[in-house]
């Protein structure tokens, strides 16, 4: 008698075929996520009404709730005595490398209580990206020139996204349900409170809009 044909007809085939419908069965898991996933597009704006660059906006989960980390280096360039980009974003748990690709050495540090290192004065890429284990704002210079800057916000949250010139971003990828979505921008007063509000996904893409108390430069 053929064993296959007293078994259930998930179970039957062998190994090899067993292996390649789990695997399609995972893809199509994954596209029915991404397909119930929407996008949220976020306008955010100065105090005089004017569109705000560099702003940080993020949307955490109310249920504590977030998918896997998507862990990934990221780079802040040096380059003509300044810090590449200005302002970044990344999930707590993210390591930055910090490449010299200037004509003079620099010596990198932060005393931010989210995150306190120091890179002796080197060029080329150091030995070891730094990891940004707590979420947090993290204002980097160098020890030899002083008007080189960099901000770095640190969130909880893999849903986050960095304002154009226009004063907008897009954030992709969230599920249906309830977020508290924040926003954030280096020109506010270290002690201001974190800006947010309630968020309600929906399975279509939604808008949403910020004025935070600052000047856009």
């Amino acid at each position: 008698m053929d064993r296959n044909a007293i078994k259930p007809p998930h179970l039957a085939g062998n190994p090899a075929s067993i292996a390649r419908r789990a695997i399609v069965f995972t893809a199509l898991a994954t596209s029915a996520f991404v397909a119930h996933a929407a996008a949220l597009t976020v306008q955010v704006l100065d105090a005089s009404g004017q569109a705000l660059q560099d702003a940080v906006v993020y949307a955490e989960a109310a249920a504590g709730h977030a998918p896997p980390k998507l862990q990934k280096i990221v780079e802040i360039e040096q380059k003509g005595r300044r810090f590449i980009p200005l302002v970044t974003a990344v999930q707590a748990g993210t390591s930055i490398a910090f490449p010299n690709n200037d004509t003079v050495r620099h010596h990198v540090y932060s005393f931010s209580p989210a995150k306190v290192f120091d890179l002796k004065l080197y060029t080329g890429q150091p030995e070891n990206p730094v990891t940004f284990d707590k979420p947090g704002t993290v204002v980097i210079g160098c020890n030899i020139h002083d008007q080189m800057v960099t901000y770095i916000h640190v969130v909880p949250t893999p849903h986050f996204a960095r304002t154009d010139a226009n004063g907008k971003a897009r954030i992709e990828g969230l599920a249906a349900g309830k977020y508290q979505l924040k926003a954030w921008h280096f020109g506010l007063p270290t002690s201001a409170p974190i800006s947010e509000q309630p968020l309600a996904m929906t399975a279509g893409d939604s808008a949403a809009s910020f004025k935070l108390d600052v000047k856009a430069r």
